[in-house]
C-alpha cells in the first residue's frame, strides 16, 4: 500500500475518495514511465503533497472547531437575540403605556392649568374683596372710634346719672324710713287700739270672752322669733279659743297670705291650737280683698269698730 493512503485517511471524508483516486492514477502512471531518479524525486513531491495535505487536514480540523465554537456562538447570539426581541417588545409595551401615561399627565396638566388660570381669577376677586373689605373695615374703624367718644360721653353722663340716683337713693331710703316710721306710728296705734277695743266686740260678735288681755308679744319657734301683733286667749261655749290678729293701714292680698303662714307656722309649733280667730284690723281694704280674707276665714274688722 502506498504511504500516501494512511495520510489520505487523516483527510476529510468528503475529500478521500477524490484524493484517494488521483493520486492512485499518479501512483500507476509514474510507476510505468518514471527512471528510478524520477521516481525518487517524484516521491519526494508527492510526499511533499502528503505533508500539505496533512497541514491543510489539520487547517480544516481546525476550521472545523472554529466553525463548531461559531455555531455555538451563534446559538448563543441567536438566544440573546431572542430574549433582546422579547425584552424590546416588553420595552415597546411600556413605551405605549408610557406614551398613554404622557396623555393622561398632559391632560392632567391642561387641566390643572384650568384650574390655575380659574383659581388665579379667584384670588384677583379675593383681592378685590379684600380691598373693599379693607376700606369698609375702616369705615367701620371710624364709626367705632366716633361711637367709642359717644360711648365715653354716654358712660361720663351716665357716672353723673349715677351719682344722682345714689343721692335720690339715700334720700329714697330716709323717706322709706321715715314712711316706714309713719307705718309702724301708724300699725302701732291701730294695733293699740285693737287691742283695747277689740274684746267687747269679739264678745258681742263672735261670743268669745277674752281671758286676761290682748297683747302684743314675741314668741321663739324653730331657732327664729315671731312677733304676734294681736294674741290672747278666750272661751267660747266652754272651748278655749286662741285669737290671733294684725293692723294693717290698708290691707292687702300679699297681708293676708303673710298672716296665714305665719299662723300655720305657729300652730305647727304649738304655740296656737286647733281652735283659733284670726282677725286683721284695717282702715281700709278693696272688696276683692275682702272677699279674699273671707273665703280663707280672716275677719276683717275696720278701724272704727275698735
Amino acid at each position: 500500500m502506498p504511504r500516501y493512503h494512511k495520510a489520505i485517511e487523516r483527510l476529510p471524508e468528503e475529500w478521500r475518495g477524490p484524493m484517494r483516486e488521483v493520486l492512485d492514477l499518479l501512483w500507476e502512471d509514474l510507476s510505468r514511465t518514471v527512471a528510478r531518479e524520477e521516481f525518487l524525486e517524484l516521491r519526494a513531491i508527492v510526499e511533499e503533497l502528503v505533508r500539505e495535505v496533512r497541514a491543510l487536514a489539520r487547517a480544516q480540523e481546525r476550521t472545523e472547531e472554529r466553525m463548531g465554537a461559531l455555531a455555538e456562538a451563534q446559538r448563543r447570539t441567536e438566544a440573546q437575540v431572542e430574549e433582546l426581541t422579547k425584552a424590546q417588545r416588553k420595552t415597546e409595551e411600556r413605551v405605549s403605556g408610557l406614551e398613554e401615561a404622557v396623555k393622561a399627565l398632559a391632560e392632567a396638566q391642561r387641566r390643572t392649568e384650568e384650574r390655575v388660570s380659574r383659581l388665579e381669577e379667584a384670588v384677583e376677586r379675593l383681592a378685590e374683596a379684600q380691598r373693599r373689605t379693607e376700606e369698609r373695615l375702616d369705615q367701620l374703624a371710624e364709626a367705632q372710634r366716633r361711637t367709642e367718644e359717644r360711648v365715653e360721653a354716654l358712660a361720663e353722663a351716665q357716672r353723673r346719672t349715677e351719682r344722682e340716683v345714689e343721692k335720690l337713693a339715700i334720700s329714697l331710703r330716709d323717706t322709706r324710713k321715715m314712711v316706714g316710721g309713719l307705718s309702724d306710728a301708724v300699725g302701732y296705734g291701730l294695733e293699740d287700739r285693737a287691742i283695747k277695743g277689740l274684746p267687747p266686740l269679739l264678745r258681742e260678735r263672735y261670743g268669745i270672752e277674752v281671758q286676761g288681755r290682748l297683747m302684743r308679744k314675741f314668741v321663739e319657734v324653730g331657732g327664729g322669733r315671731e312677733e304676734l301683733n294681736i294674741f290672747g286667749r278666750g272661751s267660747r261655749d266652754g272651748e278655749e279659743v286662741y285669737i290671733l290678729g294684725e293692723a294693717k293701714a290698708r290691707l292687702s292680698k300679699r297681708h293676708i297670705d303673710a298672716f296665714l303662714k305665719r299662723f300655720r307656722r305657729l300652730r305647727g309649733y304649738g304655740v296656737v291650737g286647733e281652735e283659733a280667730l284670726l282677725v286683721m284690723v284695717t282702715y281700709s281694704a278693696e272688696p276683692e280683698v275682702q272677699r279674699y280674707a273671707s273665703e280663707r276665714s280672716v275677719e276683717v274688722i275696720w278701724s272704727y269698730e275698735v
